[in-house]
């Protein structure tokens, strides 16, 4: 797994989007994260330090997996650019077939009135 800086990781995202809009997956993971061990953040919490906590953002299609990591500072710029990246990848997506939702209803109403009828 490669960490990358933030503008390499959205320009390696979009790449993985373009591979796999004929065929794919791609999985998009967020975690927060101190990006520092266990012990390390013992000794900044019993100091009296406050902890910067990041976000790791991790994604993969299967093949490769990339990650990067976004602090407090850069999450504005980070998460408009992404929005826009997922916004524009989206049209690849196959529309869902809906069923109506109307026909079961009534006949769960024929079946009820039914039953009630028998018990009477």
């Amino acid at each position: 797994m490669v960490l990358l800086q933030l503008d390499p990781f959205l320009n390696e995202l979009t790449s993985m989007f373009e591979r796999s809009t004929e065929k794919g997956s791609v999985w998009v993971t967020l975690k927060r994260s101190s990006l520092k061990s266990k012990l390390q953040r013992d000794k900044l919490g019993t100091a009296g330090e406050a902890i910067e906590y990041r976000c790791l953002i991790r994604a993969t299609d299967g093949k490769k997996t990339i990650s990067t990591s976004v602090g407090p500072k850069d999450h504005q710029r980070f998460q408009a650019s992404y929005a826009t990246i997922l916004k524009a990848h989206m049209t690849a997506l196959k529309k869902r077939e809906r069923k109506d939702k109307k026909k079961p209803a009534e006949a769960d109403k024929r079946e009820g009135s039914s039953k009630r009828s028998k018990k009477s």
